[in-house]
């Protein structure tokens, strides 16, 4: 028979223990007796633990639960005595049991028998999260590291998910989250639970108040504006709500110190703050500041400097003695402008890649810092091998001719960015993948670089349908933007398409049947023979429409355009080279049979043109720039036939007078781009356009005209003569010269236009797989029919809203809601169009 003794008469003696208790026959004397043997509480005897067990532990390890009770075999120990109840206190400790009894088996002469008795604390089988949205209990279970299971119910667990799930929200604005726990058995697993956590996260609080203390020389209305993230409420904030988020605030803290440091207190410092409830719905802020004086630059001087004096930097640097002092401004003009007009990008730029600089606080006195600049310049690096790995499409040859950093080349940092550019521009890299690794060999004074890159698609296609002319209009385009010409021809297809030599052929087709055709194709070689700078174009279009009369036994009306034009250009060097000179030369037929709508409608017209056009574009990225320019001047002319011939355009047929269309056409676009605040971006852009006549007596041209409005896609609209202006808030081709005709002005388009936008941008996505952009606009712009009545200040205006987004299968989409400010009379509606959708559209251009 087993005898157990309860060791909870220890406490007679002031130790705790856990038990069974026998009666015993003498209550003055308590004794606990085995096998007929008292052991007396008053007379402890040492025994000899002869062996321990461990009964109720299924999945611990029941030798080290043993060892941890330090009742180990061989040992000496008195009882009774503290070391019984040491081991159940120890095994306690641990946070892993719900239940520990120590039992005295049985006692033989001087050595001891235990048995101890556990009842395991469950494990955690899964949480089951409540009140929380999909992607917060995402968030919150990685944080917890949910995916560890066997995790002991403890009060450790308790409290860890509690902090953990506190510390998440209010992060996002809640304040007042309350947590509570049930378990529940999981069916599955043995002695294993399901932890069921409510969570009340109660309402996303706002600053009511932001309060300082200690500030002088700021007012506190001055030291909220520092706080940009963390806002207090007020009526008149409409879009800024207010709401409390801790991590936000945390990064305010810091950056209104360095705001306080850069306007020349440099001491400045937050003492304390607190955040405390204003209300059920509110937290106040209250942060005690110490400002400190204002200093202000003493004396600046060079350390280490020989390749330039100390004058030359000290006008690199601008910054004189006197002026207020900041830390941050000082850095920027070392090494840290955007600009590039710092003194590391003056060394960096002429080789120097392992240059340092360092600025030491030498002497403080006063409210003055005198500063030594200390420099180390290192020596001076040229490029030795460029690489380029990642490219697993493109050519290797493709990527480096548009490398800026060549060999034999000093090193420099401003033609190793310009590089990045000019790959971004490419359009088959994710710019913000492309990082270039200088790898200096200080042995012989070289730099190998190389540039990871990462390949996106590229490719585009265009399929959609429309209704023009009182049709339904199917649209087929496709453009390969990494094509190889040569890879088609040898048969070398790297997946669908030949790829790789960075070409580019777009294939379109357009129609609704039999009535409209229209079939078009380019082709694009930015190295014309892959050695120089030179490209080469080459496009053609064929198109066709028929329009039927209402009066009977009437031949249909018919038009047909061909066309085809083969180009050159060139980068330049000089102003700069961001500049770009174009060649192109343009054949192209129209064939009327009784055709409305323009000068004439029964025979052929030629248009034989040389165009002539100068560019200049520093735009930082190809679908949305955030600084940098565009320029675009256009000279389009045909021969002038009518000064030539010997021709009397006052008799002549129609058939003689429009056989050759002659004109002269000047084009003027620029775009400037510039970062308001944050991620916040104003495009200004001002376009005009010119077509002149050599002689009075031909007059303006049928063809080669402006049409303003509209969402400036092709559309039905497909004649190649008319050129195509997007202007939101009208319908496409409604801006009309005032007093003209307005249904004849539509059709033929005007020769003279100028529109004018300011628009601005705010991104919400940007990854390699979608660039989308919020954008606020207003345009204007007007077309005239004759110079003398030209007046730029004259324009049709349009204020509007809408969103763009570039997916690199199908281009640039855009949708726009305007709203016209002027009227166009004797349009239906007006020639006022509110919404506007525009597909494919051009990343640059007139649209």
């Amino acid at each position: 028979m087993k005898n157990t003794y309860q060791l909870l008469l220890l406490l007679l003696i002031g130790l705790p223990t856990m038990a069974q208790i026998r009666p015993q026959s003498n209550p003055a004397t308590p004794t606990l007796k085995v096998n007929g043997l008292d052991l007396n509480y008053f007379n402890p005897k040492e025994y000899i633990i002869a062996d321990v067990t461990l009964t109720g532990a299924k999945f611990l390890d029941k030798d080290v639960i043993i060892t941890l009770s330090k009742l180990t075999r061989r040992a000496r120990i008195v009882l009774p005595g503290e070391a019984t109840a040491n081991a159940i206190k120890i095994l306690w400790e641990q946070g892993l049991f719900d239940d520990v009894q120590l039992d005295v088996v049985k006692i033989e002469g001087d050595s001891v028998f235990f048995d101890i008795e556990v009842v395991e604390r469950p494990r955690l089988s899964t949480f089951d999260i409540q009140g929380l949205s999909k992607s917060q209990k995402t968030d919150i279970l990685e944080k917890l590291n949910a995916k560890a299971t066997k995790t002991i119910i403890n009060d450790n667990l308790y409290n860890t998910t509690t902090n953990t799930i506190k510390k998440y929200l209010l992060e996002k604005g809640y304040f007042f989250t309350a947590v509570t726990y049930k378990t529940k058995v999981d069916p599955n697993q043995e002695n294993h639970v399901i932890l069921e956590v409510s969570v009340d996260k109660g309402r996303k609080v706002k600053v009511h108040e932001i309060n300082f203390t200690g500030n002088q020389a700021f007012s506190d209305a001055k030291l909220r504006k520092f706080l940009k993230k963390t806002k207090q409420q007020a009526f008149y904030k409409i879009f800024g709500s207010g709401k409390f988020n801790k991590e936000k605030y945390e990064e305010d803290k810091k950056a209104l110190v360095a705001k306080m440091q850069d306007k020349g207190y440099r001491d400045a410092v937050i003492l304390k703050d607190s955040v405390y409830q204003y209300s059920d719905k509110a937290v106040g802020i209250k942060l005690d500041m110490f400002e400190g004086p204002k200093y202000h630059f003493g004396n600046i001087t060079w350390a280490g400097n020989a390749k330039y004096t100390g004058k030359q930097l000290e006008q690199i640097l601008g910054l004189e003695k006197g002026a207020v002092f900041s830390e941050g401004k000082l850095e920027k003009k070392l090494r840290g402008s955007p600009n590039g007009d710092d003194v590391s990008s003056l060394y960096l730029n002429d080789g120097y890649l392992t240059f340092n600089v360092d600025p030491v606080q030498t002497k403080i006195y006063g409210d003055t810092v005198d500063v030594e600049v200390r420099i180390y310049e290192g020596p001076q690096y040229t490029n030795n091998r460029i690489t380029v790995k990642g490219n697993t499409i493109t050519n290797d040859r493709v990527v480096l001719r548009d490398v800026r950093t060549k060999p034999g080349d000093k090193f420099s940092k401003d033609l190793l960015m310009r590089s990045i550019r000019e790959i971004g521009q490419m359009g088959n890299f994710d710019e913000s993948k492309t990082v270039p690794t200088p790898k200096p060999n200080p042995a012989d004074g070289t730099v190998d670089i190389e540039y990871a890159v990462e390949e996106k698609p590229s490719d585009q296609v265009e399929l959609s349908g429309g209704f023009g002319g009182g049709n339904i209009i199917g649209t087929l385009g496709l453009t390969f933007n990494n094509f190889s010409l040569k890879n088609l021809l040898n048969g070398d297809w790297r997946g669908a398409t030949p790829r790789g030599d960075g070409q580019k052929l777009s294939l379109r087709g357009q129609t609704n049947g039999k009535y409209y055709q229209s079939y078009s194709f380019s082709f694009s070689e930015p190295w014309l023979g892959g050695k120089k700078p030179i490209s080469f174009g080459l496009s053609g279009f064929t198109s066709m429409q028929s329009v039927y009369s209402s009066v009977a036994n009437t031949a249909p009306g018919r038009i047909r355009l061909n066309g085809v034009t083969v180009s050159l250009g060139r980068k330049l060097n000089f102003p700069d080279n961001y500049f770009q000179l174009s060649h192109a030369l343009s054949f192209q037929q129209y064939i009327l049979n009784n055709y409305s709508g323009y000068k004439f409608n029964i025979g052929t017209a030629y248009n034989i043109s040389l165009s002539q056009e100068l560019s200049r574009d520093s735009r930082d990225h190809p679908v949305f720039p955030t600084g940098g320019s565009f320029f675009k001047f256009t000279i389009q002319a045909t021969p002038p036939y009518s000064l030539l011939n010997k021709l009397n355009y006052a008799t002549a047929s129609d058939k003689q007078f429009y056989k050759f269309t002659e004109y002269h056409k000047w084009k003027f676009e620029s775009q400037w781009f510039y970062k308001v605040a944050g991620k916040l971006v104003l495009k200004a852009q001002a376009q005009f356009g010119f077509l002149g006549s050599y002689n009075k007596a031909v007059g303006d041209p049928a063809f080669e005209r402006f049409k303003l409005g509209g969402d400036g896609m092709q559309g039905f609209d497909f004649l190649q003569g008319s050129e195509l202006i997007a202007m939101r808030g009208y319908e496409n081709s409604a801006v009309v010269p005032s007093g003209s005709n307005v249904d004849n002005a539509q059709k033929s388009g005007s020769p003279i236009f100028t529109k004018y936008m300011l628009e601005l941008r705010y991104p919400v996505i940007a990854s390699p797989s979608a660039t989308a952009f919020l954008v606020a606009f207003a345009e204007g712009g007007n077309t005239w029919n004759k110079f003398s009545e030209y007046n730029p200040f004259n324009v049709r205006r349009s204020v509007g809203i809408g969103a763009k987004i570039f997916l690199p299968i199908l281009g640039l989409l855009g949708v726009d809601y305007a709203f016209p400010l002027d009227k166009i009379p004797g349009l239906p509606n007006n020639g006022q169009k509110t919404f506007s959708f525009s597909i494919a559209q051009q990343l640059g251009g007139f649209n």
